[in-house]
Parts: C-alpha cells; sequence; structure tokens
C-alpha cells in the first residue's frame, strides 16, 4: 500500500493561532526573549530574530551611539530572516533607537520598517508613551537605562515631545552589551529608589537587556506609583494592539489592568 501525504491548506498556526509575532533583538541581548515569553498567552507565539552585532567594550558617549547606529544599520536584514516565518506582526525588542529624533524620528523609524515589512510594528518607546497614557495623571517622570548621557538626552526629548517632563534620570553606563543583562537586582532596586520622590509620578525603565520586568513590578508595591519596565510595556502594547486583552499577574499593572 502507497501512503501519500495530504495536500497542505494553509490554515492556522498550531501554537500561534492567535497571533505570530515576529521578535527582533540584538545577537547580544540574552534578556528579552525569555521576558517576551514569561509574558506569552495561550495561542501567542514568539519567534526571535538576532540582529547580528559585535559586543563593544570601553563604552563611551561616541562608541555607544555607533554601537547604536551598528543595530541599527542591521536590523533590515533580521527582519527579511523574520518573514520567512509569516508572521502577523513584528515586535521591536531593543529600545535605543526607537527614541532617537524625538516623536518624529520614534514615528519615521516605526514607519521605515513597517513599510519593510507589511506590518505592523511595535516599538518599546511609543509603547511606553502608550503605557503611560493606559495609567493616567501622570505628568512628571523619571527613568534609567543602561545607555550613556547621550542617549539619555534622546529618551528625554522623545518623553518630551510626548508631553511628560522628565525630573530625573541615570545612565548606568554599562561596559558592555552583554554586561547590561549583569546589573544586579540590588543595583536596579537602588537606582529606583534614588529617582523616586513625591515629584515624581511615575519610573521608566529602559534599555531592553536589563532584567527588570518583575522587580519593577514589585516596585509598584513599595513605591505606589506606576514603574515600567520597557520589556513590560511592549509586549503588553503588541498584545493589546493585536486585540489580545489578557489579564495578566506577575508583572505589575500594566499586564494585570490595562
Amino acid at each position: 500500500m502507497t501512503i501519500t501525504s495530504a495536500p497542505h491548506i494553509h490554515g492556522r498556526d498550531v501554537l500561534g493561532f492567535r497571533r505570530k509575532f515576529g521578535v527582533l533583538g540584538p545577537s547580544t541581548n540574552t534578556v528579552v526573549q525569555p521576558d517576551f515569553d514569561d509574558m506569552r498567552p495561550w495561542g501567542v507565539t514568539n519567534h526571535y530574530s538576532r540582529i547580528v552585532v559585535d559586543n563593544p567594550s570601553a563604552v563611551s558617549n561616541e562608541t555607544f551611539m555607533a554601537g547604536v547606529a551598528d543595530i541599527d544599520s542591521n536590523t533590515a536584514a533580521a527582519v527579511h530572516g523574520v518573514m520567512t516565518c509569516q508572521p502577523d506582526y513584528l515586535v521591536m525588542g531593543m529600545s535605543a533607537v526607537t527614541f532617537f529624533g524625538g516623536a518624529e524620528g520614534g514615528r519615521k523609524w516605526r514607519e521605515s520598517i513597517e513599510a519593510l515589512s507589511g506590518l505592523g510594528v511595535t516599538t518599546g518607546a511609543e509603547a511606553v508613551v502608550a503605557a503611560l497614557k493606559a495609567y493616567g495623571n501622570v505628568k512628571r517622570v523619571a527613568f534609567f537605562s543602561p545607555y550613556y548621557p547621550a542617549a539619555n538626552d534622546q529618551v528625554r526629548r522623545f518623553l518630551a515631545d510626548h508631553g511628560y517632563d522628565t525630573v530625573r534620570d541615570a545612565a548606568l553606563q554599562c561596559p558592555s552589551w552583554i554586561a547590561i543583562a549583569e546589573q544586579a537586582p540590588q543595583t536596579l532596586r537602588d537606582t529606583m529608589k534614588a529617582l523616586d520622590g513625591d515629584d515624581v509620578d511615575a519610573i521608566i525603565q529602559v534599555g531592553t537587556n536589563v532584567s527588570n520586568v518583575r522587580l519593577a513590578a514589585a516596585a509598584e508595591l513599595w513605591l505606589g506609583k506606576p514603574v515600567i519596565a520597557i520589556n513590560t510595556a511592549t509586549y503588553w502594547h503588541a498584545l493589546r494592539a493585536n486585540g489580545i486583552t489578557d489579564r495578566m499577574p506577575g508583572f505589575g499593572r500594566l499586564l494585570a489592568e490595562f
């Protein structure tokens, strides 16, 4: 007896039947992929495409910005790679470049990826603003990053363009891309405490290779105000942009309430 395979009929992905997300992040990033998978609801799958970059050392303002430019220039190849699995939507697992050039620069960058892929795109910068709006009653913010001051300037400008006043910020000045993922919880905790004050309505953490999603959720409890980790905001935004409204505990109010 001859056994023949059934003809292929294009249908729904068995695991990603609600949405298949293409996720793009630097090849040195070891945090965003497990973070997004931890927040993944049933029926949604994440398909990670690495933006190939070297791990720079002795990072300064100049070398940090050059490294970000390197990520930017290699993004198109990662988009082409992930498109082969026919994702429904793209999620940017890197943050620095999405803040550059203020609100207009961030919008143009997103639109360039949308034009390249033909898909909708969530960026970290725009997701943070959407998260701040979801919480409401936020005007004055403080933020920290693994970046150098020149990149923090770009984050501050982006937030200002959207109507948010940065009261304080901190640049952890990590000496390499990989060192970003090595920032200990006590460092992040102490940084958030130092940024907090009665003059701050919300605290933001940017830099997708910082492991902060659960610590930020805990910090909301003891600071009594919104504490937004960019990986949480980005994945939340991607889900909601695709009509997926599942509430998920353990990652702060953003995923649990909005």
